[in-house]
Parts: C-alpha cells; sequence; structure tokens
C-alpha cells in the first residue's frame, strides 16, 4: 500500500514536469538555450518513475519504495504548503 501511494504521488509529479514541458515548448520558453536541464528534470523524474515500476516488476518492492521516496517526499510537503494556504488564507502583510 505505501509503494502505491509514493508511485501516485511520484506519476502526479512526473505528470507536473511533463505539463510544463510541453507548456513551455508551446509557448517558447523552452529553447536551446535550457533543454539540456529540461531533459535531465524529465529523465530524472521518469527514471524514478520507471526504476520503481521495474523494480516492483521484479518483486524488489522494498528498494522500489526506497526509489520512489526521494520524489514522494518533497512532492507531498509542497502540496501540503499549498493546501495549508489555500486553507488557512494566511495575510502576508
Amino acid at each position: 500500500m505505501v509503494f502505491r501511494i509514493l508511485l501516485g504521488i511520484d506519476v502526479l509529479a512526473a505528470a507536473t514536469v511533463v505539463f510544463f514541458f510541453i507548456w513551455g515548448v508551446s509557448d517558447g520558453t523552452v529553447s536551446s538555450f535550457n533543454i539540456l536541464l529540461w531533459l535531465a528534470l524529465l529523465g530524472g523524474v521518469g527514471g524514478i518513475v520507471g526504476g520503481g515500476l521495474w523494480l516492483n516488476s521484479r518483486g524488489q518492492r522494498r528498494w522500489a519504495t526506497k526509489l520512489l521516496l526521494p520524489l514522494a517526499i518533497p512532492t507531498a510537503l509542497i502540496f501540503l504548503f499549498f493546501l495549508s494556504m489555500i486553507v488557512l488564507q494566511p495575510d502576508w502583510r
């Protein structure tokens, strides 16, 4: 169950990266100047998600979970931060 939760969080993070990459390509902000940075980001996120799925299919669920954790923890913390900003509506003055 932990693996599936972490995989879901990582897939959402990967979908967000892909969305912003496609958006950047369409409006021209992803160019030859920063394409290597984008490819590294896409490759890293894809490697984590793909590697986790591959390890899980090979019966190595513990290693798959450990591979998914470094991306899932910051993603979940950022989500909780934005959720708290929406719910609490702080006054930043």
